[in-house]
């Protein structure tokens, strides 16, 4: 009797899913849709962008941002923070005068890198910009990026508008993983409940266009100068001070390639421990849950009998059919959304490997940084 019990549980949180949590697997958040009109003056704004060892992608990123076609005064502050490549020469060499490049000062204990960086650059920015932009070096923006966001963090008096870049997926390892990346994130963080007052806050940390004010109010980048997830941690400080946008797009994309599993592996791992507050308590349950919610589904379809197998049968349809839409946004085949177990349990391990790291001192590793737990 465990079996018809269990299939039947599993049916109904996958029901659950799809009627609740906002319909975060809809992807209906999109930053083309209901835009905003022009304000009638356009504010000063200045792009921060942390970069270390960007070399292979600097040239692009920031040239996106020299494009912008942006009304009001635009300026470009890149923050050089200790490469060891010709990232701050490539950056120079774009021969702008919208461009500065700042060297980065040694990094102090308690900070992760890229928080120092823009904690540095939202310094040397100043009090004169309204908006501050803080994105990537590995995101590449269409020219109305800025405009756009500007636009409705003007009319709807945000102090925070996000968008999940569009990442790369052309490897058969994006293929298969980075599509489930932004599903997985949404159900964590539902768009629909991040835009409403009152909501969760979050963001996702490629592009973050901050209102100056609300940061200062919020104590600034140094507030959360630890946070190894410091996208979605900047996100629920700045709703304090303000109501928050986040949503998808194709405006802005990532121009980092994952070409294989491993290098897919270590961004996932890189922060998936540090989500569960390394709390191997959190991590017992977060793994036991993915087990039941992903993988007991298909098990109990192809080796249940009668009701077990119809429920997991109806859960694993149901999961299916929460994948396409996001599927859909990527071009992806629909067939992606039957292997989502598969794709679930990939990302469980990586959640172990993650624990591991950190057990190893090496959590959090990013450009030869080991940053998990830096603000402890």
């Amino acid at each position: 009797m465990i079996a018809p019990g269990l299939g039947m549980a599993v049916l109904a949180i996958w029901l659950g899913l799809l009627l609740g949590r906002d319909g975060f697997w809809l992807a209906r958040e999109r930053d083309g849709r209901h835009l905003p009109s022009s304000p009638r003056c356009w504010p000063d704004a200045t792009a921060i962008v942390p970069a270390r060892d960007e070399a292979d992608v600097i040239a692009r990123s920031v040239g996106s941002l020299i494009a912008q076609d942006y009304p009001g005064r635009f300026r470009i502050l890149l923050v050089d923070d200790g490469s060891s490549d010709d990232t701050g020469a490539i950056a120079r060499a774009l021969g702008s005068e919208k461009v500065t490049v700042l060297t980065g000062a040694s990094l102090p204990d308690g900070w992760t890198g890229k928080l120092w960086a823009l904690h540095q650059g939202v310094a040397h920015a100043g009090p004169v910009p309204v908006w501050l932009w803080l994105t990537d070096a590995d995101i590449a923006h269409a020219p109305d990026t800025l405009r756009t966001l500007v636009a409705r963090g003007e009319a709807d008096n945000l102090s925070l508008v996000s968008l999940m870049a569009r990442l790369r997926c052309e490897t058969l390892a994006e293929r298969m993983l980075v599509p489930a990346f932004v599903f997985f994130f949404q159900m964590l963080y539902p768009f629909g409940q991040v835009n409403r007052p009152g909501g969760l806050g979050a963001a996702a940390g490629g592009c973050m266009l901050v209102r100056r004010t609300a940061l200062e109010q919020a104590g600034g980048i140094g507030a959360i100068r630890g946070a190894l997830i410091d996208d979605c941690t900047l996100g629920a400080l700045l709703k304090r001070h303000g109501p928050v946008w986040l949503g998808l797009t194709d405006r802005s994309v990532s121009i980092r390639p994952y070409r294989d599993f491993a290098s897919i592996a270590a961004m996932i791992s890189r922060s998936a421990y540090a989500q569960l507050r390394y709390s191997p308590w959190l991590l017992a349950a977060t793994l036991a849950g993915m087990l039941l919610i992903y993988v007991a589904p298909p098990l109990l379809a192809l080796f249940g009998q009668g009701l077990a197998r119809w429920s997991g049968l109806g859960a694993w349809l149901a999961m299916s059919l929460s994948f396409q839409p996001m599927l859909h946004f990527y071009r992806r085949s629909p067939l992606w959304g039957a292997a989502l177990p598969v794709i679930a349990a990939f990302y469980a391990g990586c959640t172990l490997l993650s624990a591991w790291q950190q057990s190893r001192g090496r959590g959090g590793m990013w450009k030869g940084r080991a940053q998990a737990g830096a603000g402890s």
